[in-house]
């Protein structure tokens, strides 16, 4: 039995669902978001929230139950908070800024990297050596985030690259004579 599958997602003041068969649309005061949840979940909205249950107890069913009751959990609130992740530069001369709507990072390379930021998701850099990503879209944050520190992801054993502000870098001790 999946415990999260279980709980209905409570929908806070402000927001308003519909579901319509197999698709949740959810609007709130920063946008709207649509899931469609797979065929082996019965999705309902009851009393101002949204329950979903496995129409069977096939494994599958099972399966997608929790999972889709997090990603309707995650459409509230993404409309009503939106998501965020932070990355931390580290290392002399890395940086970077916003040239319009595009990010220039400098991270060492001979030449300035250029990231075109994606519909939906907004960056910000309030210092060189931070940059803040956020939207409505979990996945699609997580993802941008993750494509700019693909870039130049944190070594070891100096710890220069771009991280996430809560991540830790484990460090290695250098060659000794």
């Amino acid at each position: 039995m999946s415990r999260i599958g279980k709980k209905p997602v409570a929908l806070p003041s402000g927001v308003t669902a519909t579901v319509s068969g197999q698709t949740v649309e959810v609007k709130g005061p920063k946008g709207t978001r649509s899931f469609t949840a797979s065929d082996q979940i019965n999705v309902t909205m009851e009393e101002g929230a949204i329950s979903v249950m496995p129409r069977g107890k096939s494994k599958v069913a099972l399966q997608h139950w929790g999972m889709s009751r997090t990603m309707v959990g995650n459409l509230v609130e993404g409309v009503t908070t939106g998501f965020r992740k932070e990355l931390e530069i580290n290392g002399v001369g890395y940086r970077a800024q916003m040239v319009g709507t595009n990010l220039k990072l400098a991270l060492g390379y001979s030449h300035d990297v250029e990231f075109i930021v994606p519909e939906g998701v907004t960056v910000s850099c309030p210092k060189q050596t931070e940059i803040i990503i956020e939207g409505i879209d979990q996945q699609l944050v997580g993802q941008v985030a993750a494509n700019i520190r693909e870039w130049r992801a944190p070594e070891p054993y100096k710890g220069k690259g771009i991280k996430y502000k809560d991540e830790f870098i484990f460090r290695k001790e250098g060659k000794k004579k």
